[in-house]
Parts: C-alpha cells; sequence; structure tokens
C-alpha cells in the first residue's frame, strides 16, 4: 500500500460542521436541535445538498428522504459509499452524524480536485432519522434503504403527537422518487465520532470498529390508580411510580450482574398527572438493553420481561409493552475493518479495534455490502449533549483515514 500523498482540508470540513451547527443552534450553548423531518431539518438539509450542488454531483432523493450525491463517472459501477445522518437529538452537538457527512463531502471534493481517477465512482449520503428522537426506531431511513422495513410502513409511523413520517416529508418536500430499496453500493464506510469515552481513555486516535452491540428499545405504559398523596394508606395504593422505580433500579442491577458488554438505561420516565400531592395513575417509560452479543441480549431481555411482570403483579397495576425497536448485534467485514486499522497505522495514527456501543446506520448496510466504520475520540466521552466535542486533530486524522480507505475500496474493480 502506497504511503499517503494527499490530505483533506481540514478547515473547510470543520467550517462547513460549524456553519451547519448553527442550524437549529440552542441560544447560550455550542449544541443544536435538528430532529427529524422538522424545519430546522428542511434547513439543514438544504444548505448540505447546495454544497453537493456545487460540486456538480448527482443527487437522488428517495422516498424515505435519504440524500445520495455521487461523483460523475463513466464505469456505471456502483459507488463506494460513505455518509450518515444530520438529524440530531434535541440536545444534540455538532459532530455526531454531521461528521460522516460532511467528512465524506470533503473527501469527494478533494479527489476531484486533485483530479485522480478512479475506477467506481465515490458516494456521499444522509439518511432521514438515523437518531429515532422523533420517529421510532432510529436508522429509519437506512433501514428502508437496505429493504429492512417497507417504505409504506415507515411512511404510517407517527411521532407523540401523531404526525406522520410521510406527512412531513411532503410538508419540508424531501419524499423523493428514486427506487425505494436503493441499490447496493460496492462498500460503506462511516466516519463518526465514538460518543463515548473509550478512545480517549486509551489515548487512541483511530477506533476501527468491529460492529454494532445489539439493541432493544421497550416502552412500558404502567396504569394504576390515581389518588391523594396524604389520605391513601400505602398498603391500599396501586402505584404505577413505584413499578417504574423498581424497573428502573432492576435493570441498573442486571447490567452490571451481566458484566461490561450489557449496558441498560431508562431514558423515559413520565408521570401522569405529574403532581407533588397525588399518586400517579399512569407512567411511561422507556428501556433500552444492549448487548454484543445476541444470546446475552435475549437472556437479558427475557429477564426484565418478568420483572415487570412480577412488580406489576405485586402492586396491583396493569403493564402495557410495546417494542419501539430490536436489532441484532452486527458484525462488519473483516477485510474493510483490517484496511480500516493498516490505513491508520500507515499515517501514523494509534489504533483500537473496538464494538460501537451506539447504533449507526452502518449497521444496516452490513447487510447489502462490504461495511466497516472509523471513530474519531469525543472529549470527556459525551455525545447526544451540547457540550459534545472532538478535536479538529482528531477530525482531520478521521477524515484522512477515511479518504485514504474510500480511495483503496474504489481503486479498481475488484478493491
Amino acid at each position: 500500500m502506497p504511503e499517503p500523498t494527499l490530505n483533506v482540508d481540514a478547515d473547510r470540513l470543520i467550517s462547513r460542521l460549524l456553519e451547519l451547527g448553527e442550524i437549529g443552534a440552542i441560544p447560550g450553548t455550542t449544541g443544536c436541535a435538528r430532529l427529524a423531518l422538522t424545519d430546522e431539518d428542511r434547513a439543514g438539509r438544504d444548505l448540505v445538498r447546495a454544497w453537493m450542488t456545487d460540486l456538480g454531483l448527482d443527487i437522488t432523493t428517495d422516498g424515505i428522504g435519504n440524500v445520495i450525491a455521487t461523483m460523475p463517472h463513466p464505469s456505471g459501477l456502483a459507488p463506494v459509499m460513505t455518509g450518515s445522518h444530520i438529524d440530531t437529538v434535541a440536545t444534540g452537538g455538532r459532530y455526531d452524524g454531521n461528521l460522516g457527512v460532511l467528512a465524506g463531502l470533503e473527501v469527494i471534493e478533494t479527489v476531484m480536485a486533485a483530479g485522480i481517477e478512479l475506477d467506481r465512482p465515490l458516494a456521499v449520503g444522509w439518511f432521514t432519522d438515523e437518531e429515532g428522537a422523533r420517529f421510532a426506531p432510529d436508522m429509519l431511513g437506512s433501514l428502508v434503504y437496505v429493504g429492512g422495513m417497507g417504505l409504506e410502513e415507515a411512511l404510517e409511523i407517527t411521532d407523540r403527537d401523531g404526525v406522520s413520517v410521510g406527512d412531513e416529508l411532503d410538508r419540508i418536500g424531501y419524499r423523493g422518487t428514486a427506487p425505494i430499496p436503493g441499490p447496493a453500493p460496492h462498500a460503506f464506510v462511516e466516519l463518526h465520532i465514538e460518543q463515548g469515552p473509550v478512545l480517549e481513555d486509551a489515548g487512541i486516535t483511530i477506533g476501527a470498529v468491529e460492529g454494532v452491540q445489539g439493541i432493544s428499545w421497550t416502552e412500558l405504559t404502567i396504569s394504576g390508580q390515581s389518588c391523594h398523596a396524604g389520605t391513601t394508606p400505602m398498603r391500599l395504593r396501586k402505584d404505577p411510580g413505584i413499578v417504574a422505580s423498581r424497573i428502573n433500579v432492576f435493570v441498573r442491577e442486571l447490567a452490571e450482574r451481566y458484566g461490561a458488554a450489557q449496558v441498560a438505561t431508562c431514558g423515559v420516565v413520565t408521570h401522569v398527572p405529574n403532581l407533588v400531592n397525588v399518586v400517579p395513575s399512569q407512567v411511561t417509560m422507556t428501556v433500552d438493553l444492549r448487548n454484543t452479543s445476541e444470546e446475552v441480549l435475549r437472556l437479558a431481555e427475557a429477564e426484565f420481561a418478568a420483572f415487570v411482570d412480577e412488580a406489576a403483579a405485586a402492586e396491583g397495576v396493569t403493564v402495557e409493552s410495546r417494542s419501539l425497536a430490536r436489532f441484532e448485534p452486527v458484525d462488519f467485514d473483516p477485510q474493510v475493518i483490517d484496511l480500516v486499522a493498516a490505513t491508520a497505522e500507515r499515517r501514523g495514527h494509534s489504533v483500537l479495534r473496538m464494538p460501537s456501543g451506539a447504533g449507526h446506520d452502518a449497521q444496516m448496510f452490513a447487510r447489502v455490502c462490504p461495511t466497516a466504520m472509523v471513530f474519531t475520540p469525543s472529549v470527556n466521552g459525551i455525545s447526544h449533549n451540547v457540550t459534545e466535542y472532538t478535536e479538529p486533530a482528531d477530525l482531520a486524522a478521521g477524515a484522512d483515514v477515511l479518504l485514504d480507505v474510500l480511495l483503496a475500496l474504489a481503486g479498481t474493480d475488484d478493491a
């Protein structure tokens, strides 16, 4: 493998990250909020699409709102694709997802400016509702792209206000006509911030991601009896709040028993009527279970479900359970993982082979083509937070590794 002779324009990449981050900016912070298919998401899409158009890329938008921009190329061969997402959580930062899209765009601009001829084109895309913060499940756009969910089913998904994906795509003008499922790329490589503390803690610059842990999201609606907090004896209560609390403690203890590969989170707990002197009538809560082993994840799910039934019966409440998302663990392509690691080492960067604790669009593409990911460190391991930050040198290192990996994959017909 030859020594690297080309680098991205890191200043241009960072400038675009900051400019995109101003759309949906949260006052008084460096964070931003661009929930999927909102006006802010539309503005972010319009900005990135304008940059793609300026480069003369061939741009398509499909029925779920995924946007793919491909270098003009005479071969007709499937492209080597990169990309991620530009939607955020409500308290998001400037790097999660955005780095993968804008670094992919930067790679393409760098290659075109250098006049490098490739055997197959490069493509960069962003995928609708990766976060799942507004419409469940997460990775919705990439899931539909690879055929994991039908388009009509996805378009009918609603948010908490009953607004559908299809209606919002129409409203913001991003329900396209490109075929879905989309054509499989030759390979897919996603650059992303780690969103955790592992790389920074180890003093490592590049993560060569070996796969993504399995994800199980469940929503519980626990119904009891609302009553006066002062006049109702404890023995006569049917309190959904105490059941929710017990579940929260249980899943934390479950994760500790199962070991480091298991994580568990109760991210949403909403009481009704949510008053200081009223026993709640209902609690809605979410439970997020993840593990790198499908077998162990299934055991955790079964143990969790049994405890919910037991806790509900003991308090005399009822529980309705709804699956919000369920994805098995994903293993990435060994050859592409090796290519990421070797490329980083060749550029003089320290490398750690590691799993991803978060879900990513790349895990969907692993169903249809050779896939891997490149991680860069997150300062203090923080993400999904307005203080999310990655050092400029690490952004540049990740983008340069992505550049070399994409060039290697696009270099020959059988790369």
